[in-house]
């Protein structure tokens, strides 16, 4: 009862998987991901098994086709099914139990899979597949586009209550938490594809904002200047500008311009924020208590 797609960029080889459904929390059930190995779509009275074993067998070498074949033989009520695998060589495989409710469909292209049940009417996998195609840009803009052609046409015929989105790098890291490029959920909302779109953009600019302040050693070891200041720089204000009204991008700017010795433009802006919202300045007396601020709040804004 959920329409998706899971596609892969061709260029990057980033993998993707978007779903939406009448479905509580759909995210827990039927997005799955692995960097570097495939994604999974499981719905239509949906098994889970099928994302965690799907990408076991494929991270085992199995393309998606024998992988996917070798799950539903021994699924008894696999007629109930719809699941479509990609794996990271763009391999797809896709099924539709005789079972699912229709208006139900699956279709595939070069490198993408979209499918649907329970839909409200015959055009929505077809025009997910054709917004997909005729969508240019990064992966997540070419997915998002889909899936809002696919509630345009009718979506699901029960309604929308739950959306997930997945996307993960072409190859694994040594560090798991940079195994996922973009996770968000929609558990529950009135429009939770337009919620997903909101959340996406704004895992993309914490992404930003991460690397241009948490990286190891810059607020610890010695303050960044030259190009290190004017490229963290640069990063917190395009954060900032796709973050909107949370100022921390703004803050943490002020913050290394102090570092650097650039007193009076970063006191400017900690002053600022500090003004606009009073508890900032119990954040920086915590800066200053270990270290990566060298004036007190007191000192920076005053008494």
């Amino acid at each position: 009862m959920t329409y998706s797609i899971i596609a892969r960029d061709p260029i990057t080889g980033e993998l993707g998987v978007a779903s939406q459904s009448h479905y509580f929390a759909l995210g827990r059930v039927v997005t799955f991901a692995r960097a570097g190995v495939g994604v999974v779509a499981t719905q239509s009275f949906v098994n889970p098994a099928y994302g965690p074993n799907g990408l076991d067998l494929m991270a085992s070498g199995a393309s998606a086709a024998p992988a996917l074949t070798s799950l539903l033989a021994k699924d008894e009520d696999r007629e109930l099914r719809q699941v479509a695998f990609l794996d990271a060589g763009g391999g797809k495989a896709m099924f539709t139990g005789d079972r699912c409710v229709p208006h139900r469909a699956q279709l595939e292209a070069s490198n993408v899979v979209v499918l649907g049940n329970m839909l409200a009417s015959d055009a929505v996998v077809p025009a997910m597949l054709a917004a997909y195609e005729d969508t240019g840009g990064p992966l997540l803009d070419r997915m998002l586009a889909a899936m809002d052609a696919g509630e345009a046409a009718g979506g699901d015929a029960r309604g929308r209550m739950s959306a997930a989105l997945l996307l993960v790098p072409a190859a694994i890291t040594p560090a798991p938490w940079a195994n996922r490029l973009i996770d968000v959920r929609v558990d529950e909302h009135p429009e939770p594809l337009a919620e997903l779109r909101r959340l996406a953009k704004l895992s993309q600019a914490h992404t930003i904002f991460g690397a241009s302040v948490f990286t190891p050693g810059l607020l610890s070891g010695e303050a960044a200047t030259g190009p290190q200041l004017a490229e963290a720089l640069r990063m917190l204000t395009e954060a900032q500008a796709l973050i909107g009204a949370d100022p921390e991008p703004t803050f943490w700017k002020g913050v290394l311009l102090i570092r650097a010795g650039e007193i009076a433009p970063g006191r400017r802006l900690v002053a600022a924020i500090a003004a606009a919202r009073p508890q900032y300045r119990t954040f920086v007396d915590g800066l200053y208590a270990v270290g990566i601020l060298q004036l007190s709040s007191n000192e920076l804004l005053g008494a």
